[in-house]
């Protein structure tokens, strides 16, 4: 009769390897948590991070003409970066702006609104394509940058155009990078909600007074196409 011998050092030895294993799983799945919980930690402190920008982020205008009636008047000043708007004499809001940055100033004095287009595009300032449709060139200048054979010129856009001056200085909606700053190459840049507003208001011939420092009484206005 045979007798079933227990082979104790097998049996240790897979216990032994079994161990290993699981050890080794534990460790792996100790190192995934952690990765996990890392991860969801950058998650949520990212999350936090944007929130608490939207919540710091100045508004950009305020509009409180709907109910005023009158011509149009705007003063930009430029030390602060924003416009104060007047219908009939009456103040109907104001907004951040980005005028010209150093080396592309905004020229200063009394204009009126020569020009008015629902779209423009800069003649000036835009980007390069390459001859496969791909910008090579984002921020570039007519007559100083170089085009690739096959390429071509586009103009910036320009929403809700406004012009001032014959030299292509004017204002449109823009992006405004950091509220307070200039940012232009010389025009005077509004969010695109209140260019939308600002060019319904306004008509050619509206005045539009541009200052260093904005003035201790709301400015002298001239009646102009509404």
């Amino acid at each position: 009769m045979k007798t079933n011998l227990i082979d104790v050092p097998v049996i240790c030895r897979a216990w032994r390897n079994g161990g290993m294993m699981l050890m080794s799983l534990l460790v792996v799945c100790l190192a995934l948590s952690s990765c996990a919980s890392s991860q969801s930690q950058r998650s949520r402190q990212a999350a936090l991070n944007t929130a608490k920008a939207r919540v710091e982020q100045p508004p950009l205008y305020d509009w409180r003409g709907d109910g005023l009636s009158g011509p149009t008047t705007v003063n930009v000043v430029l030390n602060e970066q924003k416009a104060y708007i007047y219908k009939g004499g009456h103040e109907a809001g104001w907004t951040y702006v980005a005028s010209g940055r150093p080396g592309h100033d905004t020229p200063t004095g009394s204009f009126t609104v020569l020009e008015k287009k629902p779209l423009k595009h800069s003649e000036t300032y835009g980007s390069i394509v390459d001859a496969s449709g791909n910008v090579i060139n984002s921020n570039a200048e007519v007559g100083k940058d170089p085009i690739p054979r096959g390429g071509h010129f586009e103009g910036a856009p320009m929403p809700h155009w406004m012009r001032l001056t014959g030299g292509g200085v004017g204002m449109h909606a823009g992006f405004i990078p950091q509220p307070g700053s200039p940012a232009s190459h010389g025009c005077i840049r509004l969010p695109r909600d209140m260019a939308e507003k600002l060019y319904d208001t306004v008509g050619v011939g509206s005045k539009v007074i541009i200052t260093q420092q904005r003035a201790s009484s709301s400015p002298q206005y001239v009646a102009g196409a509404e």
